[in-house]
């Protein structure tokens, strides 16, 4: 089916009645003008929050399974109301769950991965000429069991669904204008890009910028799904992800911070073959994303290993981290948080050496510490106390002269 567009809508863009109608007059604009349309939304303003507190009101240690359950009627409160705005400005419109549409994922509560779309039900409706309103940031496992894909979901339902239907653009509306060098909250003059490469923009999403999940980055990049992030308060042009080649690109395109990381340590591990596996296997079972690593020998021929992961992660990384280090015989463990990763990126990293001691000498004259470093290619990333994290952005975008971009 031609002339596919998927649009996915954000809380802050459905969050008011007067919004929701706004957004439907967008989206009508668009059927009106020859367009089959897909609508991803999310749940209203900061309902899930309220979901997850009245939860935690209930239990400090709600069950997984049972949290899904409750955090996925945010959603389907959106899809209705927005439905309800459509019907009324004379459009056919149907919304649709996870579970009627037919968006199936792997068995890990509040973090599932979709592993299969059917698209039967959606080209059905397509075809009878309605716009399909989808909940996002749901599925359902082999067990039809309702399970939700984490924070920032939606725009992986919206960029998988755009790849299954081989929609010709995936717009990611929000309430900022696109893709912007820093966060605009913490630098006034951050600037809009007109474009940033998949590679770029998998690097920002993963490190703290929240404009879009990295897991629908990664999605879009693989299967080449055409995206827009743009307001959805206004007609402007957003930003263009694209697959530009990169020894074109800026040296330095962004700079990210990311408060919502713990630190945690294995210290006095024996030093053997299989160690680290043993760690970070166990963490894996557990969905647990690990990000920066450091391992150092001692002097005793022992090996001290620290890594990051999300402060929501920090209660089972340590369960898991307290049976490991006893059946590894360690020393001990830590556990540290009040941090936060700084990081720059930019794809013309490959071919301009010098661009980390820029950044070190930077963070040298503030006089803030560096706990951890990762590099990659195209991304540099520092863990730094919490309480220094902005001014550190501020000077670095300053320093990499984004401002002039």
């Amino acid at each position: 089916m031609d002339n596919i567009i998927v649009q996915k809508y954000g809380g802050t863009s459905v969050a008011t009645p007067e919004r929701i109608k706004n957004v439907a007059g967008r989206i009508i604009n668009l059927k009106r003008a020859g367009k089959n349309i897909v609508v991803v939304v999310s749940a209203m303003g900061d309902s899930t929050d309220d979901l997850i507190d009245l939860a935690h009101q209930i239990t400090p240690d709600p069950p997984s399974r049972e949290l899904d359950m409750l955090l996925s009627t945010g959603e389907q409160v959106s899809i209705a109301l927005l439905a309800m705005a459509i019907e009324s400005m004379g459009e056919d419109v149907i919304s649709l769950t996870a579970a009627q549409v037919g968006i199936h994922t792997d068995n890990i509560h509040t973090r599932a991965r979709i592993v299969d779309i059917d698209t039967e039900r959606i080209l059905a409706e397509l075809k009878r000429g309605r716009i399909v309103i989808v909940a996002g940031f749901q599925g359902v496992n082999e067990f039809n069991d309702i399970t939700t894909l984490g924070r920032g979901g939606s725009d992986t339902t919206a960029v998988a669904l755009a790849s299954v239907l081989k929609a010709e653009m995936c717009e990611i509306l929000t309430d900022v204008e696109g893709v912007y060098t820093s966060d605009p909250r913490i630098v006034f003059n951050a600037k809009k890009l007109d474009t940033i490469t998949y590679e770029e923009m998998l690097e920002l999403a993963t490190l703290g910028a929240k404009v879009l999940h990295p897991r629908s980055v990664e999605l879009a990049w693989q299967y080449d799904v055409p995206l827009m992030v743009r307001s959805s308060f206004n007609e402007k042009e957003g930003t263009i992800v694209t697959n530009m080649k990169l020894e074109n690109e800026r040296v330095v395109s962004g700079v990210a911070c990311d408060k919502n990381v713990a630190k945690a340590s294995v210290y006095g591990i024996p030093s053997r073959p299989g160690v680290a596996y043993r760690i970070f296997s166990a963490l894996a079972d557990k969905g647990i994303d690990v990000d920066m690593i450091v391992q150092n020998m001692t002097r005793e021929g022992k090996t001290d290993i620290s890594f990051t992961i999300a402060k929501e992660n920090l209660g089972e990384t340590r369960e898991v981290l307290k049976k490991v280090s006893e059946e590894l015989g360690s020393d001990g463990v830590n556990f540290e948080d009040g941090l936060a990763k700084v990081s720059i990126v930019g794809a013309g990293m490959i071919n301009h050496p010098g661009v980390a001691a820029k950044m070190f000498e930077a963070l040298y004259e503030l006089d803030i510490n560096i706990e951890l470093i990762t590099t990659s290619d195209i991304k540099v990333s520092c863990l730094v106390r919490e309480d220094r994290a902005e001014e550190a952005v501020r000077k670095l975008h300053s320093v990499f002269e984004l401002e002039n971009i």
